[in-house]
């Protein structure tokens, strides 16, 4: 059920199931990714936020286990969304151009061309520098569980106009979109429980300690291997930590199918919503049959091109686009 947060405004529906479990079993010969990006306030929540990202791959070969990558990245952040200190492990000294007033704007588009061959490895360390922007976006909703309805607008600075056909949750006429156009900050939140479970102390990377401090997560986890076809089973989740402990998942989607072995072209996908903020956002994934037939490995722009404005989500296809690296982590199974 979901779960009510004294939020003044919010409505809640059941048009989600709510949060999965995170770490189902390893599949017995499988590379599985797993990555988080912390997001925290140590001066407060309109300074400076601190980022802290970790992903790795794990082989799993029946018994036999082997961490194939654990990449590391580090980012002190402005409010105008500039970088005071970035650090990364392996070491790119190529991003330092987005440190400083004069850096680079915070970007996808950017930082794939400061380090173009981490895009073309497919590395965990790619996956973090492609999730960051987003993630430090999204880092915004800590404000919405944090704050005084009566102070809230103050402290986030804005009209809070909202991104009309943006995506499918801001539709027009969408539940998100008051009658003078402003977004609501109604958010569908429900209660997320740990990614860690003791059955499996492998089944995620090291993860930063719980906090009960301001804090945002984006949480992923991809399980590959091979049985004919490529297989994936794939799970993503932003949460938020409240005053109230614990934390709250904002948005989750979990995904499954096949690829073809050969050509990478994408055979089926079931995609299953299961945290998002408003009424319509669920709606996205009538669409995804689009993507069938496109070779994982251009996902990254085939998602933006077949899923743009109101026929996608933004977080949907975040989720799609995380796998266009599948064909590469198979290649450890081979």
């Amino acid at each position: 059920m979901p779960y009510e947060l004294p939020v003044v405004g919010r409505v809640l529906t059941n048009a989600v199931s709510g949060p999965s479990n995170p770490s189902p079993p390893r599949p017995p010969h499988s590379v599985r990714r797993t990555s988080t990006i912390d997001i925290d306030f140590p001066d407060g929540l309109t300074a400076s936020r601190r980022v802290r990202g970790r992903a790795r791959d794990f082989l799993t070969n029946g018994q036999e286990t082997k961490v194939l990558a654990d990449d590391v990245l580090i980012a002190t952040v402005n409010p105008d969304r500039s970088y005071e200190f970035l650090f990364s492990f392996p070491d790119r000294p190529a991003l330092q151009a987005l440190v400083g007033p004069e850096g680079t704007p915070n970007s996808r588009r950017v930082m794939n061309a400061l380090v173009p061959e981490e895009q073309g490895a497919g590395s965990p360390l790619y996956l973090l520098l492609d999730d960051m922007p987003g993630a430090l976006f999204i880092s915004g909703h800590v404000l919405v569980e944090w704050i005084a309805p009566e102070e809230r607008m103050t402290a986030m600075s804005g009209d809070f106009m909202a991104p009309v056909d943006v995506c499918m949750g801001y539709a027009a006429g969408s539940n998100a979109i008051g009658d003078d156009g402003k977004c609501l900050l109604i958010h569908q939140v429900q209660p997320a429980g740990p990614l860690m479970t003791e059955e499996d102390p492998l089944a995620w990377h090291k993860l930063q300690d719980e906090s009960d401090q301001p804090a945002l997560r984006r949480a992923r986890r991809i399980d590959t291997w091979l049985d004919g076809d490529i297989h994936f089973d794939a799970y993503f989740q932003d949460s938020s930590t409240t005053p109230h402990h614990g934390r709250v998942a904002v948005h989750e989607y979990c995904l499954s199918g096949t690829a073809d072995f050969h050509t990478g072209e994408l055979l089926t996908l079931k995609v299953d919503p299961r945290v998002l903020p408003f009424d319509a956002c669920p709606q996205a994934t009538k669409n995804v049959h689009r993507m069938i037939g496109i070779p994982l490995q251009q996902f990254r722009q085939a998602v933006v091109e077949q899923l743009p404005g109101t026929l996608g989500c933004t977080h949907l296809n975040d989720a799609l686009r995380a796998l266009a690296e599948v064909p590469i982590m198979v290649t450890s199974l081979q």
